[in-house]
């Protein structure tokens, strides 16, 4: 090492020891890093643990280039919680950070003034805000003249080989071609296996030979190992819902310090997290609905120790550091060993032993098989998305709501189609909305349909992994193609198992109790979607007070932990459907005590059916039993008309299916509300529609009743 490789190592331990402590000393992987992106200017990939230190790689090659007259370093950053925690440890290193994210837009003015100004060091955006159209045009330029370094972290989320692809990371492709010679760029995960490692390189276009053109080397790739010393891996088969919910109610107090409790779904957490503090446990839900305040309070919560655990979604992820946590348990399977890596990773950095639970349920499969038909739309909705963009009158841009109305997506899915539209340059995001550009697209069919082979190699994996006879953790490590996997010694495979499958039976009668309780709230539809009238159908704003319905109920949800599988056995799906069977007497029994506990303020005066083309005779029979069972008058069934309207993934199209799939009313109504009764209340138009031709009818309310909710 050279005189000047000794100094500028000896100062970067020095910037360490304000950010990590006293006494703490670079890794050498750690010093390779900065060296290569503060003295060679170089571009680097770093591929480590949970906990491994990235952060300070950056922060301290940050603090480096400063000193040395660099602009301010630009990380781009996925979740808020990591952008406080981040802005937190650079404040301990004396560095000065900010943040641009949809929580402060106040101080975004401020904020770009004092980068301006050379008052930040530190600028924390997240991968959103590149493609707002305010700040891609008038900010970013001139981030890009004057960064002293670019920084992307969770970088695996620019794959979509990854656990979890995001399509505003593609956006950072064209960033870094524009970044001036000379300027060092970082990407950093923890969770990439030698396809995403590719993948990641070759997206941010930092694969060999397209390093800084000041003649620097090829991109530097650092990966260590992935080993854990703290974690205990554990699987715990149990038979049923109630018996894992009773085994986690039984067992929790025995779980060392605070951890994390993850479900694969937000309806799972809700449920679960209500069951906990049932038994007395103090413990929060932390999902994608959660809002931010309530989010910061139950991180806060969590780090202080003042729950034993959050109960949470994926939301709970990236970027939460809590060193001390205790374990993390999984009350159903991710649908990959990656996924399941990166959530477990949450656990054990700065204690001795955390464990970690797993503990899989029957219906996992079905909950991936719903998230896999997410996936990137087939090429003739793609196309029909680009020919409405290109067909925009006088290149006038068009909003998401209006895109929906004329291409049969869901939101969540349009909007991720348009953002891969839009890096791939056919599509722009303007002020208004979306416009087409022109450029000829070409939609790569292999490679989506390696992508979704891969996605079920994964769930493959993740199946085998729960009867593997071999040490989890190498199992694990190999699925990241880590070369340094050796047998862990701790994992209940390489020892004695560190938990039974005894369960408490008052803990598991009281799970049985909680999931098998009936009722659900379903709340009505009040606005309608925009630009109906493109549909041929004449409404718009809100629904007239006259027209609405009341909030409704359903026995259950069919992603219920309870419920859930014993309703989809009895409604079915669009694929699978149900047999046309009466409905039977344990579901009858549950009807009647969400029945019995609505407390509406008015008793119905009577019933009216829901007409099916599909299980006609289920329906007739669930509403001449409610019928019976209330001692009320079956008034009547809504007569389907024409042909039974297709599935459509969103509010429009669902809508402008329904709007006349119903003859008017042929029966009277006497005064008073009406029970209306169906059975799958999925996007809520059909019970939006049905109840606005009763309230038109005469009917003063009308309550829907279902047997259940989807989602």
């Amino acid at each position: 090492m050279t005189t000047t490789e000794t100094a500028l190592r000896d100062r970067a331990e020095k910037i360490l020891g304000t950010l990590a402590g006293p006494g703490a000393r670079l890794r050498e992987d750690q010093w390779t890093a900065i060296h290569a992106l503060v003295a060679q200017r170089r571009r680097a990939l770093v591929v480590q643990r949970t906990g491994w230190g990235k952060s300070a790689v950056y922060f301290v090659a940050t603090a480096l280039l400063r000193e040395a007259g660099a602009g301010a370093t630009v990380i781009v950053s996925p979740l808020l919680a990591l952008m406080r925690n981040q802005i937190d440890a650079a404040a301990r290193a004396g560095i000065r950070a900010a943040t641009v994210n949809s929580a402060n837009t106040a101080d975004w003015e401020r904020t770009y003034d004092a980068v301006a100004a050379g008052e930040v060091d530190v600028l924390l955006v997240s991968p959103e805000r590149l493609n707002n159209p305010d700040f891609r045009d008038r900010v970013l330029p001139r981030l890009t003249a004057t960064a002293g370094m670019l920084v992307v972290d969770e970088a695996h989320c620019i794959s979509d080989w990854g656990h979890d692809f995001r399509p505003d990371y593609r956006r950072l492709r064209a960033l870094i071609a524009e970044l001036p010679d000379g300027i060092p760029v970082l990407a950093t995960t923890a969770t990439a296996n030698d396809r995403v490692v590719v993948d990641v390189t070759e997206q941010l276009g930092l694969r060999p030979g397209a390093a800084a053109g000041d003649g620097a080397a090829d991109t530097l790739v650092l990966r260590g190992s992935l080993d854990r010393e703290s974690l205990r891996l554990s699987v715990v088969k149990l038979r049923t819902a109630a018996d894992r919910l009773g085994w986690l109610a039984a067992h929790l107090d025995a779980l060392p310090g605070a951890g994390i409790v993850y479900t694969l779904t937000i309806q799972a957490a809700e449920e679960v997290a209500d069951f906990l503090r049932e038994r007395g446990f103090p413990v929060a839900s932390y999902t994608g609905k959660t809002e931010p305040e309530e989010r910061l309070a139950a991180e806060g919560d969590l780090l202080a120790n003042r729950v034993k655990c959050l109960v949470a979604t994926s939301a709970l992820g990236m970027g939460f550091d809590k060193p001390d946590l205790g374990f993390v348990v999984h009350l159903g399977a991710p649908a990959s060993p990656v996924a399941y890596y990166q959530q477990i990773g949450r656990a054990g950095r700065a204690v001795e032993r955390a464990e970690v639970v797993l503990l899989p349920g029957h219906e996992d499969q079905d909950i991936w098989r719903y998230f896999a038909s997410l996936a990137f739309p087939p090429e003739p909705l793609v196309r029909q998305t680009l020919g409405v963009l290109s067909d925009s009158v006088d290149g006038e841009p068009l909003s998401t709501a209006a895109i929906e109305t004329r291409v049969d997506l869901s939101r969540t899915r349009l909007e991720m189609l348009l953002k891969v539209l839009d890096s791939d340059g056919a599509a722009k995001r303007v002020k208004g909305g979306w416009v087409g550009t022109g450029q000829e697209w070409v939609y790569d069919r292999e490679r989506h349909q390696r992508i979704a082979e891969a996605r079920r190699a994964e769930q493959r994996a993740m199946l085998d992994y729960l009867d593997t006879t071999e040490c989890r953790l190498v199992y694990l490590r190999r699925q990241l193609d880590d070369p340094h996997a050796e047998r862990c010694g701790r994992c209940d495979v390489c020892t004695t198992p560190a938990w039974s499958t005894d369960v408490d039976a008052g803990a598991a009668e009281a799970a049985a109790e909680r999931i098998s309780r009936p009722g659900v709230q379903v709340a009505p539809r009040k606005q309608w979607p925009s630009g109906m009238g493109e549909l041929g159908v004449p409404v718009s704003g809100r629904l007239k007070a006259d027209e609405l319905a009341e909030p409704g109920r359903v026995v259950g949800r069919l992603s219920d932990i309870g419920w859930g599988t014993r309703l989809r056995e009895l409604v079915g799906s669009p694929t699978e459907p149900a047999p046309d069977a009466p409905v039977p007497k344990d579901v009858l029994d549950a009807v009647v005590r969400v029945l019995a506990g609505w407390g509406w303020e008015e008793r119905p005066v009577g019933v009216v059916g829901v007409g099916s083309r599909t299980r006609p005779h289920q329906l007739d029979h669930l509403a001449r039993r409610i019928s019976d069972i209330g001692r009320l008058p079956l008034l009547g069934t809504l007569v389907p008309r024409g042909e039974r309207p297709g599935e459509h993934a969103n509010s429009a199209q669902r809508l402008a299916a329904v709007w006349s799939a119903f003859e008017e009313p042929a029966f009277e109504l006497p005064a008073g509300p009406v029970l209306l009764v169906d059975d799958v209340i999925d996007t809520g138009w059909t019970m939006t529609v049905a109840a606005r031709l009763l309230r038109r009818a005469g009917a003063s309310a009308v309550l829907p009743l279902a047997l259940a909710q989807a989602g």
